[in-house]
C-alpha cells in the first residue's frame, strides 16, 4: 500500500479546510493552515474555477486522507455500502467510522488516527477478548475493545488511566481506569462531526 510521507499540513492546505490529522497541534496557533490557508505550490493562490467534477474529486479526497485510506479500499467501502440497506453515502461513513483505528481515536486513546493506527499495528488492542492488529478491522455493535494483557504497563496507557476523561461520541463509552471500552451503538449521520458531502462522493462513484 502506498504511504504519503510528506508533510501532512500541505493535505489540509490542499484541501481548503483542516483535516485534523496531527492531533493537537492542529487547534492551535502553530497549525501551517492557520497561516496559509491556500493550496500548496506557486499557483495555490489562484480563484480558478472549479468544475462539479473537480468539487466531487476533491470531497472525495479530503474523505479518504481524513480516515487515512487509499484509493481501492476507499472504493471498496463504497461499493459494499452500496449494497447495504438505507443511504449509501451514510453507510459509507458508518463504515468508515466503525474502523478500529478511528474508534481507538474517537475513545481518546490517540490523539490522532495516525497515532491510533500505529497503536492498532502494534498489537495493543483486543475486540471481545482476542487480539487484533489491523486497523481496517470493521466493529460491532456490542464488541469490547480493550488494552491487551501485558501492556497495560506501557507508560503511554499508565498515563491515559490517570487522565482526565475526555468526551466521546454517544455510541461509545471508554473507561480509562479500566482501558476498556464498548461500542453501544452504530454510529449514525449526526454522530459524525467531520464536515463532508458525502452525496458528492456518491455521485462521482455512479458515474
Amino acid at each position: 500500500m502506498a504511504t504519503y510521507r510528506e508533510a501532512k499540513c500541505r493535505l489540509c492546505r490542499r484541501e481548503g479546510g483542516k483535516l485534523f490529522l496531527k492531533g493537537d497541534k492542529c487547534y492551535t496557533g502553530k497549525c501551517p493552515f492557520e497561516k496559509r490557508p491556500v493550496a500548496p505550490g506557486q499557483h495555490g493562490v489562484s480563484r480558478k474555477k472549479v468544475s462539479e467534477y473537480g468539487q466531487q474529486l476533491r470531497e472525495k479526497q479530503k474523505v479518504k486522507r481524513i480516515y487515512g485510506v487509499q484509493e481501492g479500499q476507499f472504493h471498496e467501502y463504497y461499493e459494499k455500502a452500496d449494497r447495504m440497506k438505507g443511504i449509501t453515502g451514510e453507510n459509507m461513513l458508518s463504515l468508515l467510522e466503525r474502523r478500529l483505528d478511528n474508534v481507538i481515536y474517537r475513545m481518546g486513546i490517540g490523539v490522532s488516527r495516525a497515532q491510533a493506527r500505529q497503536l492498532v499495528n502494534h498489537g495493543h488492542f483486543t475486540v471481545n477478548g482476542k487480539k487484533v492488529n489491523i486497523p481496517s478491522y470493521i466493529v460491532k455493535k456490542g464488541d469490547v475493545i480493550a488494552v491487551k494483557e501485558g501492556k497495560e504497563g506501557n507508560k503511554f496507557f499508565t498515563e491515559l488511566k490517570s487522565a482526565k476523561p475526555g468526551t466521546t461520541p454517544k455510541w461509545l463509552e471508554f473507561n480509562n481506569e479500566k482501558l476498556e471500552g464498548k461500542i453501544l451503538e452504530l454510529p449514525a449521520r449526526e454522530d459524525i462531526d467531520s464536515q463532508i458531502a458525502e452525496h458528492m462522493i456518491v455521485e462521482l462513484y455512479s458515474k
